[in-house]
């Protein structure tokens, strides 16, 4: 019995320098280090730690790192090492992780407007690069009567609606508002399993929504739909248009042909 005590007091004990060990590495200003480790030791597993981390987070958000200066990127990254609590222990997780924290836990009023946007996006072509699914071939046989074919969105092409352009934000181009239109994108890996990125119409982002929503339905259904929605006077129109946009679909693979 007394030896059960013990143990558990070991554990808990451990536990405790466990918690405090790490609440210096992520704020040390906040948390004092544990009295029984060299400063220099502890110094280096932060710099360690952090080193890592901000490499993921400036590895995988090129884009967002080139408009802050250091002094910005660095404060940035320190916040989200010292306040989020990360729920995967792999590296490769570290940019949902960063996106979760500017969603829900970042505030701060001197942050570029676009900042969540901006980086949804460079996770967006992240996360393609490296999902497990494979684009499919088009046969090009299909192309001829598409109008009659059931029709999917590949796993691998997102279509995302922005506030902010996106797409175009460079340290030449920081927008401070939104503009009136919203930016519409399908971003999507190829064949070759390159990601890349289209800008589209909102009639053309329905359309894509409307193949997400309804499954294997065929091109034609779906072309009427967005056409009736659209209240245009001439609806063959949408539809003569809407059919070579698939067709362009297609041939990126974009849009698969089921039968």
């Amino acid at each position: 019995m007394k030896n059960s005590m013990l143990e558990t007091d070991r554990n808990a004990d451990f536990k405790s320098r466990q918690v405090e060990f790490a609440a210096h590495i992520r704020d040390p200003e906040k948390n004092p280090a544990p009295a029984d480790v060299k400063k220099q030791r502890m110094d280096m597993y932060r710099e360690l730690f952090f080193n890592n981390i901000e490499g993921f987070l400036s590895g995988n958000f090129p884009v967002l790192r080139k408009i802050l200066d250091d002094s910005q990127w660095f404060a940035l990254a320190q916040d989200f090492f010292a306040k989020h609590s990360c729920q995967s222990p792999y590296f490769s997780q570290i940019p949902e992780e960063f996106l979760d924290y500017l969603q829900n836990e970042r505030n701060d009023s001197d942050d570029f407007p676009f900042m969540l946007e901006l980086v949804h996006y460079e996770w967006v072509e992240m996360a393609l690069s490296i999902a497990k699914e494979e684009a499919l071939a088009c046969r090009n046989s299909g192309l001829v009567n598409l109008l009659e074919q059931n029709i999917a969105l590949s796993p691998l092409a997102w279509p995302l609606a922005y506030q902010y352009p996106v797409h175009k934000i460079s340290p030449v181009f920081l927008p401070l508002e939104a503009p009136e239109k919203p930016t519409f994108l399908i971003v999507y890996r190829n064949k070759d399993d390159e990601v890349n990125f289209i800008e589209i119409t909102p009639i053309t982002y329905r359309l894509l929504e409307i193949i997400l929503e309804q499954e294997n339905q065929s091109a034609e259904d779906s072309l009427i739909q967005v056409a009736r929605e659209s209240s245009h006077p001439d609806p063959e129109i949408i539809v003569a248009g809407g059919l070579q946009i698939l067709k362009e679909l297609a041939e990126k693979n974009i849009i698969s042909l089921s039968n």
